[in-house]
């Protein structure tokens, strides 16, 4: 039986967070990394969007958006039970408003932006994530969940802006929470660069 097919780019935050669900789903499937300046034909047949992560099915059906894709591959397989921790509310705040601001931020060139004002914003919204931290380990209890492993790729992005900067911030929960992922063994293998 063929293999589902992630069309991935290694450092997008999107795709690591689907690849996370994957791994931690037990799902096998083909990595077919992807150079954004020349995707290759079928993965802009199989989703016209022409954006990573693009996961095909044996059956022929595409999933082309990565909480899809992690929700489908948790609902074959969830092993540490992160469907349970799927703050929807969370995750849109940060796929929304914080990225928002961190692509202001971080690519300030590109967007004509003030970086030291979307910094600012983007700080603002890790507040109520802090608040959360400072009772429990992961965002929604102890274990991790869904919702961990949704916003993690996109604070990663945010604290490599300025790491020294974001170390100094009063944000130890946070960056408690960040490095004990970006430590893990599941973190190392969604990055492993494809042989």
């Amino acid at each position: 039986m063929s293999r589902p097919i992630l069309y991935s780019f290694r450092r997008c935050p999107y795709a690591m967070r689907a690849r996370m669900a994957l791994l931690i789903s037990g799902t096998a499937f083909e990595l077919r990394e992807v150079a954004l300046r020349a995707k290759p034909p079928e993965m802009l047949a199989a989703s016209p969007k022409a954006t990573v992560p693009v996961l095909v099915l044996p059956e022929g059906r595409v999933i082309d958006e990565s909480l899809d894709i992690m929700r489908h591959a948790l609902a074959q397989h969830d092993p540490e039970h992160w469907l349970e921790g799927d703050d929807a509310g969370l995750i849109a705040a940060n796929d929304g408003p914080f990225k928002h601001h961190l692509d202001r931020y971080k690519y300030a060139d590109r967007h004509g932006s003030d970086p030291a004002e979307h910094r600012a914003a983007g700080l603002a919204l890790l507040k109520p994530i802090e608040q959360r931290l400072t009772h429990s380990a992961n965002l929604c209890g102890e274990g991790r969940s869904l919702t961990d492993i949704a916003l993690i790729p996109f604070v990663r992005q945010f604290a490599g802006v300025a790491p020294d900067w974001f170390g100094a911030q009063a944000l130890p929960g946070v960056q408690r929470w960040l490095g004990d992922h970006l430590a893990s063994a599941l973190f190392a293998a969604a990055m492993e660069r494809p042989s």
